[in-house]
């Protein structure tokens, strides 16, 4: 073979190689553009399903507190232990004064109605996890935010007694008045007393006699179970 045809087929050689690399580049290029298309679908698909999740699950708590604060003024009082006017004040008082606020995702009168549904019907953290779809850590922090602002209302709602003066329903009630026109009522030593009043501080029931080593739950025992001078506690 003489050198033109070695220099042929060497050229020939070099073209089929410089093709199957060229073959081989293209491959790859078309492999890693599918896989990158591939990666970027199931990005997409993961946030569409967290997104529509997350909006799924704001649907949900919104129906359920309008269900519960806007509809039936029954619902509302079976459910938060208050009407649906007491519940839009109490609301409107907390944001009013600054101590709540909504956040991105979670309203006051959620927050408000959360604490107040655990309370009215001692449920724990579990139970209003899955009902209003939040995590736990959620729903600690804002019942405790919550609980925080109510109590900080105190000064409000709660008008404390100076010791000044009696109420009138007890000084111009000679029912009551003889036995608190006295300073200090005298109490045998080591003698427990359980006393009842309502919130303007008027009593409503006494029961004296326990010895002082009894203990408060076996005397309120004693007051709701006996059967004379039973001490009767009104619903709600």
């Amino acid at each position: 073979m003489d050198d033109d045809e070695i220099e042929v087929n060497e050229g020939k050689d070099d073209h089929d190689h410089h093709e199957k690399l060229r073959k081989w580049a293209a491959t790859c290029v078309v492999t890693y553009a599918a896989y990158a298309a591939f990666l970027c679908s199931l990005i997409r698909g993961s946030n569409y399903e967290n997104d529509s999740s997350l909006e799924e699950s704001d649907y949900e708590r919104h129906s359920i507190i309008t269900r519960l604060t806007k509809k039936k003024e029954e619902g509302c009082r079976e459910q938060l232990r208050m009407g649906k006017n007491a519940f839009a004040n109490l609301v409107y008082i907390l944001k009013g004064r600054g101590l709540l606020r909504d956040t991105a995702r979670s309203s006051v009168e959620e927050q408000v109605a959360k604490v107040l549904y655990i309370i009215g019907h001692n449920l724990n953290y579990r139970i209003i996890k899955f009902k209003f779809r939040r995590s736990s850590e959620t729903i600690s922090r804002h019942f405790h935010q919550v609980l925080r602002a109510i109590i900080s209302l105190e000064d409000i709602f709660l008008k404390q007694p100076n010791g000044d003066e009696c109420p009138t329903q007890i000084k111009d009630n000679q029912k009551f008045w003889p036995y608190f026109k006295i300073s200090w009522l005298q109490v045998p030593p080591n003698q427990n007393v359980l006393v009842a009043c309502i919130f303007d501080l008027m009593f409503t029931y006494v029961l004296p006699g326990w010895e002082g080593s009894a203990s408060d739950s076996r005397i309120l025992s004693d007051a709701l179970t006996r059967v004379i001078d039973r001490l009767s506690v009104s619903q709600g």
